[in-house]
């Protein structure tokens, strides 16, 4: 893309600087001020390990998946301020891998033993079959900031972001976390040629590559986080250990957006949902499963509360 054709001239990092674990305690490698594009080169989700389709999957699972690029500490972030990550291009290598091994994933019960495959990727497409292919719709899988707290593996999402695998994660979009350290020690990785709803045999079309960031810090924001923000939609995702719970947070989370933030009375906020928004699961594979709601724009702006969505995406 042009964006990246044009990242020579970008801070970058590379796929050197490697973390497995979002922390307040990782060492920054890259610093950038807010309003400054940068790049980074990202590893697939098996630590760039496969190969050929007979090497053994169960000898890399383990505690070194789903490796980010990182940290990166943006100038004038602290805690309690919310980061706007804006992806503005995602470009990846030229093949895709999939695994599918008995007992993971939501299909591990229907899986027989374990395979390793290897999909081409050609004229902007993943080639699955002789007769079958899907236009390429790259996206991130890891995006966090630092927590507070004990370290949490990349393959976790929660609060901090994380393992999120929502496929809207994608060029052009733009994601709001709560920066939760000094300088929110920013991390991607993880990403997905193509994806779809749940992630439901543990993995997308896993690909190394390059994403092209650039971040905003909001101060005094009552966004609820995590959010994604696409051309079209608002996002707002939720992490937890069962479906039901990640509904019951998802659905509280939203409402309160729309009730305490924007300011609809509490029925109006719940009709809007209810006609126009959409529940639905980003995945259900990792350690703890994600679900999202989204709010098309168009009616926000319909209900002439345009200007404040401005003003609290945009502070």
């Amino acid at each position: 893309g042009t964006t990246l054709a044009r990242s020579t001239r970008l801070k970058q990092l590379s796929k050197d600087n490697l973390i497995y674990t979002m922390s307040g305690g990782h060492a920054p490698q890259l610093r950038v001020a807010p309003g400054e594009s940068f790049c980074l080169e990202t590893e697939d989700c098996y630590g760039g390990a496969l190969h050929t389709p007979e090497d053994k999957l169960s000898e890399i699972l383990g505690d070194r998946c789903n490796p980010a690029t990182g940290p990166v500490i943006i100038d004038g972030a602290k805690p309690g301020d919310i980061l706007c990550i804006e992806i503005e291009d995602i470009q990846t290598r030229d093949y895709a891998i999939m695994s599918v091994m008995n007992g993971t994933g939501a299909l591990g019960e229907l899986v027989e033993g374990s395979e390793i495959t290897f999909l081409p990727i050609r004229q902007n497409s993943l080639i699955i079959s002789e007769t079958l292919s899907v236009p390429l719709s790259p996206m991130i899988g890891v995006l966090a900031v630092a927590p507070a707290g004990a370290d949490i593996p990349n393959t976790t999402p929660g609060a901090h972001g994380g393992n999120m695998d929502c496929k809207e994660i994608a060029a052009g979009s733009a994601v709001y976390l709560p920066v939760a350290v000094e300088g929110a020690l920013l991390a991607a990785g993880d990403l997905h040629a193509v994806m779809g709803d749940g992630e439901v045999c543990i993995c997308g079309a896993e690909v190394s590559g390059r994403v092209v960031l650039r971040t905003r810090v909001l101060k005094n924001s009552s966004l609820p986080t995590p959010c994604v923000e696409t051309p079209d939609d608002l996002l707002f995702l939720a992490s937890a250990e069962t479906l039901d719970a990640c509904e019951r947070m998802v659905l509280d989370k939203t409402h309160r957006f729309l009730a305490n933030v924007i300011g609809l009375s509490p029925n109006a906020a719940a009709r809007i949902m209810s006609l126009l928004g959409q529940l639905r699961v980003c995945q259900v594979v990792d350690p703890l499963k994600t679900m999202k709601f989204i709010l098309p724009k168009s009616a926000l702006a319909a209900l002439d509360i345009d200007d404040r969505l401005v003003e609290i995406l945009r502070a």
